[in-house]
């Protein structure tokens, strides 16, 4: 099975850590996504979090023929928890399987894996490095190794690692609980000119 619905608990407290963030209003549309802290100061329909509706086996054996690799197991696991996720409306995106391109606020999708992956790859990158998600501070990029499913910060240029975490769980978890402080109750970014990448 692809998918285990005993997803890693640090997943998990992460999609309850994105819902506390409910008393600001939630929103769930039509297409299964899950909307979560009404943000008026990003635009008047902005939303602090998106949860996408989870992919099925079907539709992840599916993306990794669009994609013409495999997906990383670990990786494959969150896609059935969440096809992709919005941490602080683009703060921290992590990609997922679109299926239109459709500008409706009713039919909000991730970031596509397809175009990272096979578009717009640093130069540098090898055949084991999958690219899951990125910062909007500067575009940089998150990458899953293959070899050894560590995960990676890279800048879109160049695939040279400049910070490490041991697994996806282990990132997501830590980037989420680090963004957090970057950000007031209602949502606001509190110095918009600090950077929030994990690293200087």
């Amino acid at each position: 099975m692809l998918c285990n619905l005993n997803m890693n608990n640090k997943v998990n407290q992460v999609l309850e850590i994105l819902k506390s963030y409910h008393y600001l209003g939630e929103k769930l549309l039509k297409n299964g996504t899950l909307q979560i802290g009404k943000a008026p100061h990003i635009a008047p329909e902005a939303y602090l979090h998106a949860i996408y509706k989870p992919l099925t086996e079907t539709e992840i054996i599916e993306t990794e023929k669009i994609l013409k690799q495999t997906i990383p197991d670990d990786y494959k696991e969150f896609l059935c928890v969440s096809n992709g996720l919005n941490i602080f409306n683009t703060t921290l995106s992590l990609y997922g399987r679109k299926t239109n391109y459709s500008r409706s606020i009713e039919d909000i999708q991730p970031f596509d894996l397809d175009i990272p992956n096979n578009y717009e790859k640093p130069p540098n990158a090898d055949k084991n490095m999958f690219i899951i998600g990125s910062y909007d501070w500067d575009g940089s990029y998150l990458y899953i190794d293959k070899h050894d499913n560590t995960v990676h910060l890279c800048t879109r240029e160049n695939a040279e690692s400049l910070f490490q975490w041991n697994n996806f769980a282990e990132m997501l978890l830590s980037e989420t609980n680090r963004l957090i402080k970057f950000f007031d109750k209602n949502g606001e970014e509190i110095d918009s000119s600090k950077s929030t990448l994990p690293v200087s």
